[in-house]
């Protein structure tokens, strides 16, 4: 039997907004332990991660008290809010398996520059490399680099370049991250077309009358 109706519509829509509270909390925790445990120190990625935690907890309560209460304005702003996340996660999850080598070096180029001096020692220090690329276009940055270098293969002499080591498994790791958000994004829209559905239902509680 198709499931349409309004307890079903219901149920669905609390259980998907319960899926993506806990995905906000396992962002959050993973942002702590991973500041705890002193993995990143840098607190722009760690904020960041939080950020997107409080974000995806903050719609899925809203659409969980809507679902709860049927209540018509918070369904309405959950729907639009989810839809323009589901836009924007749908574009980046595509632009990840459609990004080929040089975009990723660009991208990469672009990154490293905006990183700070303690987030490149940490990266370099975790992955055990000096420098990101070693490119004319970005050769006296990549020897600045190498000379303030911290990574342990430095006592060797034989660091790999960070952006080597990285662009490696790039491709495969893109693809997984393109994979998984167009995932989520199908499962974003599946909240829209729950939210629209629900809203224009009639809970046969309030007005049984209305289905006879």
């Amino acid at each position: 039997m198709v499931c349409g109706g309004f307890t079903c519509s219901k149920n669905a829509l609390c259980s998907l907004n319960v899926v993506y509270m806990l995905v906000g909390l396992l962002l959050i925790g993973v942002a702590a332990w991973g500041k705890g445990f002193g993995l990143v120190s840098t607190i722009h990625i760690i904020g960041g991660v939080i950020a997107v935690g409080v974000f995806l907890l903050l719609i899925a309560i809203v659409g969980l008290i809507g679902a709860i209460h049927h209540h018509q304005v918070m369904l309405f702003f959950y729907m639009v809010i989810l839809f323009i996340v589901f836009l924007f996660q749908f574009g980046v999850s595509c632009s990840c398996l459609a990004m080929n080598r040089g975009q990723q070096e660009a991208l990469l180029n672009s990154t490293w520059g905006m990183m700070n001096n303690t987030t490149k020692a940490d990266l370099e220090t975790q992955l055990d490399c000096c420098g990101l690329l070693n490119t004319t276009v970005s050769r006296a940055q990549f020897d600045q680099d190498v000379l303030s270098c911290r990574a342990p293969c430095k006592k060797t002499g034989a660091c790999l370049t960070c952006g080597d080591k990285m662009l490696y498994h790039a491709t495969e790791a893109l693809k997984i991250l393109g994979g998984v958000g167009l995932f989520f994004s199908f499962t974003e829209i599946l909240g829209v077309w729950l939210a629209v559905r629900y809203r224009n239902q009639q809970d046969p509680r309030a007005n049984p009358s209305a289905f006879l």
